[in-house]
């Protein structure tokens, strides 16, 4: 099977599994098309793909490999969000408003990854209905997952935090370094592993 329309498949497939709002169905002649926008792109282990000032050209899938989108407050690095296998990435404003962005994105793996310029997407919108439904589809299912984020730091516990990342992102939870997985809930290192810490002597 051809490696973009592979990827492709894996996206719709974790996009129907995490979330309780299925894709609309794509037909193949469609697929095929917004696969032929795609372009391969590799980043090594630590490589910046997007850097703090830069504007975000394109939509990212990744192939293999993963990816965090992370920004410094107060010099802190803070992590906003994980992307494995069968992910995409984006910076919402910076990709809509082509506005220069804060947020960054950094390989964590060496990474194997295609993008699709948003440019040529648009115009891909004009001649294809269902792909315009399925970016209508994905901008309310980011929007739906910001509510909920924000909800759960408001409301949720440390332990109940870590527990739901571990079922949002299964790999990233067994992959990512402690600091970016605490960074990310919004804890310190330390209070991360005694969350971990607990949650493992329970289960002996």
């Amino acid at each position: 099977m051809n490696p973009k329309i592979k990827l492709l498949n894996k996206f719709i497939e974790r996009q129907n599994r995490n979330f309780t709002r299925p894709l609309p169905t794509i037909p193949k002649r469609d697929i095929c098309m917004l696969a032929s926008l795609m372009k391969h792109k590799f980043a090594a282990k630590g490589e910046i793909i997007l850097n703090d000032g830069e504007v975000l050209q394109d939509i990212i899938f990744v192939e293999e490999g993963m990816v965090r989108q992370f920004y410094y407050k107060n010099n802190t690095d803070i992590t906003e969000h994980f992307s494995c296998e069968g992910d995409y990435v984006l910076c919402i404003e910076s990709l809509f408003l082509s506005k220069p962005t804060s947020l960054m994105i950094e390989a964590l793996e060496p990474t194997s990854y295609y993008t699709i310029n948003y440019s040529e997407l648009e115009q891909l919108f004009e001649r294809s209905k269902p792909m315009l439904n399925i970016y209508r589809h994905l901008a309310e299912t980011n929007l739906i997952y910001t509510q909920y984020k924000a909800d759960a730091m408001r409301f949720e516990s440390s332990r109940e935090r870590y527990q739901n990342f571990i079922k949002q992102y299964p790999e990233a939870a067994k992959r990512a370094k402690i600091r970016h997985i605490a960074s990310y809930l919004l804890m310190t290192p330390e209070s991360l592993s005694r969350v971990r810490n607990k949650l493992v002597n329970e289960k002996d």
